[in-house]
């Protein structure tokens, strides 16, 4: 309380300066400079020294640091304001370990941030409706600010969770003309005893069912986040970012998953640093990295660790922001057809590891090794090291770096760094399926996504398929459907169906409370959940997501009714199946007829945007919706955007400005998209000479 005088403030308030005498010395200014810069040129010259940087050397070459930093730590680490979660924490260390190494090769480096909010804070809250839109306006923020810094000659993005680092992906794959690297921000460590990060987020419905203690709960929830830095334990969306990160080679080899806090992880950002100055002093950019073969091997990557399926809205945006060839639907089915699921890792297993095990047994590099002798991974790409995937992956092979981390692990914890990370061979003789399928059917026309690693193997049957049919128990709303779990409303056999919560519902919410509270009831893996929004890569279950079209674009998902009867069939060999609806009332029929039935139905009644969508979101799903939505990845494609305003890019100009214009990406098959071929990542000397007018 301020007190009844707002204006009782201590004496020393009074104590004011109103001049200084300024920094000493004087810039190091030419002839050429003062006649031909620009005048901001100039002023950032003051700038800098007034910052306390040493005037003579203010106009050095000058790196961009961009980070998802939040909170604000005391310098031992106890906390003065907290972040909105341990994966942006810590990362100031790192920023100030890169930064510091930028220093010692004699450049000046400038931070700049835009923090991140937590998708595990805002389950089952109105804030999940700002999570996957933050993601497209936290790139184009990081974008801008590296073009409000006229002359950095490279950006260093660091980021570790899951809007964060996709969004850091979209900023930097967007800076073409730039050379960048991304620095992973790692992971937390689990607790001794206790609960993973994943599973204690079911608290609330195993003590509504009576399975744990008030006392247990309270427990499982103050250890479970065991360290205050880095992404969650399991393979979620953070930790599948970081691994795409790497595998575009968009960040250091062996860099992601690395412990939070933990000397190995504050090298990585100073070797990161020293990588991005190499990058500049070679010419090398974005756009020579990033190319069709990088997105190649971020999807086979993504395929062999099993990772979430968020990373489907993610990878087709980092490629728009590359102006790459996007993903189709037909080229995820041929890689999860054609890649093996060679990780042990929570949530999917077979046993439960953290991510911190997954690095120590090799992470990213190990795994690509596994697929280079499969034949399935392009090792011509380029990468932040200057050189190629092959050439990176001969050097880990024989590193003492390889050797001693594995070391640490059968040391520390006892495990073989072979039962993190499976040779292609024991994976199948562990019986691992491959990591996605993608149903279609009468009520999915555009598709779905299926995590299909997160089915229990007890209930698909042992030619590889899961069937199940069943009553259809309709919800419209995250908050009914939860209410219905956890008063015990919903039984084996069911199939509930979530409508209306796309992203022009609830800007396509996650919806692991849903698909955590299944996996944890002991009758959870007999039921089915559909829905047009999305899933945490924590979940597990048959959770059939990103249905299209979505319920409130006239979806037939929106016009499923309480009691109609859903047949689900998945055919994990070939990851493909359908979801249809085959009855209403006594009747049955055919997926065919089914699709007449839903034809002739009109939307649901009560389906209808969330009352607490904020305009930003609706402003969001609107202009992602031209862009091609979810199966595009939710961007903004702002020539598709001008044309629906009935203005094309040229006729948007104004005055003696034009607004540029990208060409319209040539479409080709799945085949000719992703056709083997060698990569051509010769140095653009061309896009340099544009770096200074901006990507």
């Amino acid at each position: 309380m301020i007190g009844p005088d707002l204006f009782n403030s201590p004496e020393d308030i009074y104590e004011v300066q109103t001049k200084s005498p300024g920094p000493n010395g004087r810039l190091s200014l030419t002839k050429e400079q003062l006649l031909n810069s620009p005048s901001g040129d100039l002023f950032g010259l003051s700038q800098n020294a007034g910052m306390g940087w040493n005037p003579a050397e203010a106009g050095g070459h000058q790196f961009l640091i961009l980070s998802t930093l939040g909170g604000l730590r005391a310098p031992d680490g106890r906390p003065i304001a907290l972040g909105y979660h341990t994966g942006h924490w810590e990362i100031g260390l790192q920023v100030q370990a890169a930064a510091e190494a930028f220093k010692r090769l004699n450049v000046i480096p400038f931070a700049g941030f835009c923090s991140d909010p937590c998708d595990g804070r805002t389950q089952g809250t109105t804030g999940m409706f700002d999570s996957l839109p933050y993601r497209n306006d936290a790139a184009v923020v990081f974008r801008r600010l590296a073009r409000s810094l006229p002359l950095r000659r490279g950006v260093l993005g660091v980021a570790t969770c899951d809007k964060g680092m996709p969004a850091m992906m979209m900023a930097l794959a967007g800076l073409r003309n730039l050379p960048s690297v991304l620095v992973p921000g790692g992971v937390t460590l689990p607790p001794a005893v206790g609960e993973d990060a994943g599973t204690v987020q079911t608290i609330g419905t195993r003590f509504a069912h009576g399975l744990i203690s008030i006392e247990e709960a309270a427990e499982a929830g103050c250890r479970a986040c065991a360290t205050p830095g880095g992404g969650c334990q399991f393979l979620g969306t953070a930790a599948t970012a970081q691994v795409v990160s790497e595998a575009l080679g968009m960040s250091l080899p062996h860099s992601a998953l690395a412990p939070s806090g933990q000397p190995v992880w504050l090298d990585i950002a100073k070797r990161s640093a020293a990588a991005l100055f190499d990058l500049d002093a070679r010419g090398l950019c974005s756009a020579d990295l990033l190319t069709e073969a990088s997105i190649r091997n971020a999807m086979v990557v993504h395929a062999a660790f099993g990772g979430s399926t968020n990373l489907l809205l993610h990878i087709p945006a980092i490629a728009h922001a590359a102006r790459l060839n996007l993903p189709s639907v037909d080229d995820w089915i041929e890689v999860n057809r054609s890649v093996p699921r060679i990780v042990s890792v929570l949530p999917n297993g077979p046993v439960h590891h953290p991510t911190v095990r997954v690095f120590l047994a090799g992470g990213v590099p190990e795994v690509m090794l596994h697929l280079r002798k499969l034949g399935l991974v392009e090792l011509e790409a380029l990468t932040v090291t200057g050189k190629t995937l092959g050439e990176n992956l001969d050097a880990w092979e024989k590193s003492e770096r390889r050797r001693r981390f594995q070391s640490i692990l059968q040391d520390r914890d006892g495990v073989k760094p072979e039962d993190v990370i499976f040779s292609p061979e024991q994976a199948r003789a562990r019986g691992l399926k491959s990591t996605l399928a993608f149903p279609r059917g009468n009520l999915a026309p555009d598709g779905s996504v299926l995590k299909s690693t997160a089915l229990d193997p007890s209930v698909v049957d042992g030619d590889g398929v899961y069937r199940k049919e069943g009553p259809a128990r309709v919800f419209v709303s995250e908050h009914d459907a939860m209410a219905a779990i956890k008063q015990g409303r919903i039984k084996a056999g069911d199939i509930m169906v979530l409508a209306g919560v796309g992203p022009m519902g609830t800007g396509m919410e996650e919806t692991y409370q849903l698909t955590g509270a299944l996996k944890h009831l002991p009758f959870g893996k007999h039921v089915a959940l559909l829905t047009d929004a999305r899933f945490s890569g924590v979940s597990t279950g048959a959770c059939i997501g990103h249905i299209g079209p979505e319920g409130l674009a006239g979806g037939p998902i929106g016009k499923v009714l309480e009691g109609d009867t859903i047949r689900i069939r998945i055919d994990l060999n070939r990851n493909e199946g359908s979801i249809d609806l085959v009855g209403e009332s006594s009747a049955r029929f055919t997926p065919q007829a089914g699709a007449g039935v839903l034809k002739r139905r009109a939307i649901r009644g009560d389906l209808e945007p969330h009352p607490a969508l904020p305009d930003d979101t609706r402003l969001w799903a609107a202009l992602q919706s031209v862009g091609g939505g979810t199966w595009k990845g939710c961007v903004y494609d702002v020539d598709e955007i001008l044309n629906a305003l009935g203005r094309s890019p040229r006729s948007a100009s104004r005055g003696n400005s034009k607004v540029p214009s990208k060409p319209a990406p040539k479409r080709r098959s799945s085949n000719e998209h992703f056709a083997r071929r060698k990569a051509t990542n010769k140095p653009a000397t061309a896009r340099r000479a544009q770096h200074r007018k901006g990507s």
